[in-house]
């Protein structure tokens, strides 16, 4: 998707209850995980709930270029014929990433340790994001990588000759710098150690046991370790996408603070390392239930129930932002209808995201009446029960800032405004219809 398009101005208005079932789309990560994996395993792999967003397509085009063969068979069901580890052919032409931070990490890691030559690039957004907590790793498997200056995009990676085995502590929290070491040693002999001070999102290990890596992850004094053999012979697998749970946070944010709204969103992932916003939702006093617990592709899945509920302050540890990264724009919109203050701490990762998402959301809500304090690291939203509105969000091509200011309209006194909602198709193409059809006025 090209966001040097028109901006699509937005507005959404107080609605009436909210009521039906959110079908939300296949989850994002997992999405691009398996279009990788798929492509490094020998084999047909079979993708059903595939998100079609532009983020993922951005995804399934690389892998492409890279040689596996894709084919889209019906709405979200994909063939990936895959060339297996270090099978990877050298593309003809820049590979474009748009608006992707994941899709374009996991595909560095994936050709690093391959003697092959590629370029990235992506929008402005991305092309602004820091690239080098991924690229410093991939060196020292013996890639050679040339950035442009504060290690951006775009990039060019000639991959390792000779990859090296790396031992490696994470800097930050980050699932993506974990993910992209951890494909890039898919293809280095030996044993890939990644070690995390906190465990992020674990998709990429569970999906690698499944495509047959022989991989381990345990807790140790020095934090969660993560050991990776490489060289497998990764076999083609049939994967089942579940509902991604940082899209489902917007129906259920919006049932939350619209009177008398009952909704119902079934198939989400409940990953225990996906799981912080819900579970800083029940703390608040959201009135949600979790039924029919189940495992789908690997993951654990339940359906929500989700009622209007009176919510009220909480402080949100940082040890907790890790589960959450995503989901902290739409949980400040959720906090500014609470009573009293929301206190988020840890989320400094939200500044390097496709935007400062801690600026974008308080200049955003002060926008709208909502009074908001922010450090470097934490956000805090003065919730007051009934949110003025009025306002207009600058979205700075953010998907996620743009659909939490259209949640924040359904139950501010006024309408809220955003100035572009294009950015939305990169990771939920049916946002609008899903809303409308549960009785949201957008648009």
């Amino acid at each position: 998707m090209s966001h040097s398009a028109d901006p699509r101005p937005m507005t959404s208005r107080r609605s009436g209850p909210l009521k039906g079932e959110a079908q939300v789309p296949g989850d994002k990560s997992i999405s691009h995980r398996a279009l990788i994996l798929g492509a490094l395993s020998v084999g047909q792999t079979r993708i059903t709930g595939l998100l079609e967003g532009q983020d993922v397509l951005d995804t399934a085009r690389a892998m492409t270029a890279f040689g596996a063969r894709i084919e889209r068979v019906g709405p979200g069901d994909w063939s990936v014929h895959g060339v297996g580890v270090g099978g990877f052919c050298e593309p003809d032409t820049v590979i474009d990433c748009g608006n992707s931070g994941t899709g374009v990490r996991l595909i560095m890691g994936a050709m690093a340790t391959t003697a092959i030559t590629a370029t990235f690039s992506g929008d402005a957004s991305l092309s602004r994001r820091p690239m080098a907590r991924v690229t410093d790793p991939l060196e020292r498997f013996g890639a050679r990588i040339t950035a442009r200056e504060g290690g951006r995009l775009p990039i060019t990676i000639q991959g390792a000759e000779d990859p090296v085995p790396l031992r490696y502590s994470t800097p930050v929290a980050s699932a993506q710098i974990k993910s992209a070491i951890l494909l890039a040693g898919l293809n280095a002999p030996g044993q890939t150690v990644v070690i995390e001070a906190e465990q992020t999102r674990d998709h990429s290990e569970r999906m690698l046991a499944g495509f047959g890596a022989q991989i381990t992850a345990e807790t140790t004094d020095e934090g969660h370790v993560i050991t990776l053999t490489g060289r497998p012979e990764l076999r083609a697998q049939p994967v089942a996408v579940p509902r991604d749970p940082s899209s489902a946070a917007f129906p259920v944010a919006a049932a939350l603070i619209v009177p008398g709204s009952e909704i119902r969103v079934p198939g989400v992932s409940r990953n225990p390392t996906r799981d912080g916003l819900y579970e800083t939702l029940l703390d608040m006093g959201a009135d949600i239930a979790f039924r029919n617990p189940r495992e789908e592709g690997g993951e654990p899945v339940a359906d929500l129930i989700v009622r209007h509920s009176r919510l009220t302050g909480v402080t949100v540890p940082a040890e907790r932002a890790s589960r959450m990264i995503d989901e902290f724009p739409i949980l400040s919109v959720i906090a500014a209808f609470a009573e009293g203050a929301t206190v988020m701490n840890g989320v400094a990762e939200l500044r390097v995201k496709e935007s400062d998402r801690i600026d974008a959301m308080a200049r955003g809500l002060e926008a709208n009446g909502v009074r908001v304090e922010e450090t470097h690291d934490s956000m805090t939203v003065h919730g007051m029960g009934r949110v003025p509105g009025g306002g207009t969000a600058a979205t700075h091509l953010d998907h996620r800032i743009a659909m939490s200011f259209l949640i924040l309209g359904l139950g501010a006194q006024e309408p809220a405004s955003i100035d572009d909602g294009g950015p939305i198709a990169t990771s939920f193409p049916d946002f609008l219809p899903l809303m409308r059809e549960l009785g949201a006025e957008l648009g």
